[in-house]
């Protein structure tokens, strides 16, 4: 098993290791041979920085990384030629590099690549006592080439990034139901308390989706042939905005997990059944979005498996509101039609959602 999990990731570390080296040594030959720029070594760093940290980003925030690395390099070199490599040389490298950063509201990551470019060139690489333009345009360089090697390698399947953030979100959701479930099952209160802490997290994977969809159509925006794929995108955004609801649903779901493991007590077979139905309608989701942006085959048969789970659950859950139960357990199947109606929101916007889980509850025919 950990064999096969280690072939897997080398495998997904191939092309952008692949990517990686090919942009440095480009920005290096770029440098060196086309601009005559003697030992180019900032070019391929500000290639492998620019890479490293510009996935998933927007074109707009790769630009300003890059500049933010040139940036560092240029007032790294100013600052040297005028005060040496000292200590007041680093405090003062340190203070315009990262005080105007500050001042125009940077990321932390802009700025921390900005500070360490030039502290680079500080203590590493000093100027010995002339000035040397060519880092800063080698730093340029560079980053030109990695943001032209990240569009070029997304050119072919521009979605592909999207799709893979998609299924991975979907994922992290059900295996954190999977785990409530267990716990539940078990009565398990340290099990039910970890998958708290995760669902905690969970809002991180919603926002890596949104910083996805946001860096795909940026870059169909630069394609010709972009209609359907844009609006594939503008549905992913609004099933984001759902997503997120179902996200602060599970958040509270886990919490009343968390009591009535506390409790102690045996729980009826039925919430199990209901969450297990719960978690198989959040794969179909997932399943349904993905297959809809790869241009796979009949994403409404998963929408289809999707709708029919989500149902599933609240028409099994709501037969424990017909006997007396722990409070936290009448409090988890209410989380479960709320989870259920959000879910069903994201993968169908334009149907009576509502109005069919509570049919299914039998609130009304």
């Amino acid at each position: 098993m950990n064999l096969r999990g280690t072939v897997a990731r080398l495998q997904r570390a191939a092309v952008p290791t692949l990517l990686a080296a090919t942009a440095a040594t480009l920005a290096w030959l770029v440098a060196d041979h086309l601009i005559g720029h003697p030992d180019p070594v900032f070019a391929p760093s500000a290639a492998l920085i620019v890479l490293s940290e510009s996935g998933g980003r927007r074109l707009r925030q790769s630009t300003e990384l890059v500049l933010g690395v040139a940036a560092g390099v240029l007032v790294a070199e100013l600052v040297v030629q005028a005060l040496g490599t000292g200590v007041l040389g680093l405090f003062v490298v340190l203070v315009l590099t990262v005080g105007p950063m500050l001042a125009v509201g940077a990321g932390n990551t802009l700025v921390v690549q900005a500070a360490l470019s030039a502290l680079y060139l500080v203590v590493v690489a000093a100027p010995e006592g002339r000035l040397i333009p060519f880092r800063f345009a080698d730093a340029l360089i560079g980053g030109a080439i990695a943001i032209l090697a990240s569009q070029i390698a997304v050119a072919r399947n521009p979605l592909a990034p999207l799709v893979a953030q998609a299924r991975q979100t979907y994922t992290d959701l059900a295996d954190l139901l999977d785990a409530l479930r267990e716990a539940i099952a078990r009565c398990d209160e340290q099990a039910a308390e970890a998958a708290l802490d995760r669902a905690h997290r969970l809002n991180v994977c919603v926002e890596r989706l949104d910083a996805a969809a946001l860096a795909a159509g940026e870059t169909l925006r630069l394609r010709i042939r972009r209609r359907r794929r844009l609006q594939q995108v503008r549905n992913v955004q609004a099933t984001i905005h759902q997503l997120d609801h179902v996200v602060d649903d599970v958040w509270v779901l886990a919490r009343h997990a968390v009591t009535l493991t506390r409790l102690h007590t045996s729980t009826p077979d039925e919430l199990g059944q209901a969450l297990r139905a719960l978690t198989d309608a959040v794969r179909c989701a997932g399943a349904c979005l993905a297959t809809d942006l790869a241009g796979g085959e009949d994403p409404g048969r998963h929408a289809g498996q999707a709708d029919a789970n989500a149902l599933e659950a609240v028409r099994v859950a709501a037969k424990l509101l017909d006997s007396v139960a722990p409070a936290p357990v009448t409090m988890i199947v209410g989380q479960i039609r709320t989870t259920a109606v959000d879910l069903l929101r994201g993968v169908d916007q334009e149907s009576d959602v509502l109005g069919r889980v509570d049919a299914a509850i039998g609130w009304h025919s």
